[in-house]
């Protein structure tokens, strides 16, 4: 007697079983055959431009607020009268502009390190291959050097500083100095938050991490120490032209 046999497997309940989902397709950041770090560096970056729009909404504000404060009187009791307390304060500039040309230069081997990164998570499946050499390939430490004259940038700040309180200038001698202070201050601590992902990324280095994932790292890194200079150009021409 002839009998019939499903080609469809059957589930507990007595229902046809659906067939299995693809692997990989989705955007959990997981492939077919491992991590897509594409998927990943891209919610990354995204992640950095909400970041970086939040800082410049802070500084968009404290820019709003000097330029008001500049140019508003203040009410004297004793004379029943305004008069204007803005004074200008003497930066010392030539200090100013060393730490900028550091911060330049550590933008430059930022962006060295990023493209070195990049191309070592280019070259990696291939050097994965059984029997595919691409030979030794030198590595120069333009991670480090970055680090390095991060450090640098914050010590020559806070030699700035000190230089202005030789001068006589504090944070509250002045409305003029309060906001020479809140500007640099603010952009000093956001660099040092991208200093501990500087050093985050050199530890990547340090326990092995793959290719791909110190090339997340470093980018999103790079990217934004790109912006913390182009931040400080922007308070160093500030307080340059609203003088």
């Amino acid at each position: 007697m002839a009998t019939y046999t499903p080609t469809n497997p059957i589930d507990h309940i007595g229902g046809i079983k659906p067939p299995a989902p693809p692997a990989g397709g989705g955007d959990d950041g997981r492939g077919a055959s491992g991590p897509d770090y594409g998927a990943r560096l891209r919610r990354a970056r995204l992640g950095l431009i909400c970041a970086i729009a939040t800082v410049c909404m802070v500084f968009i504000a404290l820019t709003s607020a000097y330029i008001v404060r500049r140019g508003m009187p203040t009410y004297d009791d004793a004379t029943q009268a305004y008069w204007y307390d803005w004074n200008n304060v003497s930066l010392p500039w030539e200090l100013l502009a060393i730490n900028t040309v550091v911060l330049l230069v550590s933008s430059v081997t930022m962006e060295l390190a990023r493209r070195q990164a990049t191309r070592q998570a280019a070259l990696a499946p291939v050097s994965s291959i059984p029997g595919v050499s691409l030979g030794k390939e030198r590595s120069f430490p333009w991670l480090g050097i970055t680090v390095l004259l991060g450090f640098g940038f914050l010590a020559g700040q806070w030699l700035a500083w000190g230089e202005l309180h030789n001068r006589g200038f504090y944070v509250n001698t002045n409305p003029s100095s309060s906001f020479t202070f809140l500007l640099t201050v603010t952009h000093a601590v956001h660099l040092a938050g991208g200093l501990i992902a500087l050093l985050w990324a050199t530890t990547a280095f340090l326990r092995h991490k793959t290719a791909e994932a110190r090339r997340i790292v470093v980018d999103i890194s790079a990217w934004y120490w790109h912006f913390m200079l182009v931040l400080w150009i922007y308070i160093f021409a500030l307080l340059g032209l609203a003088r």
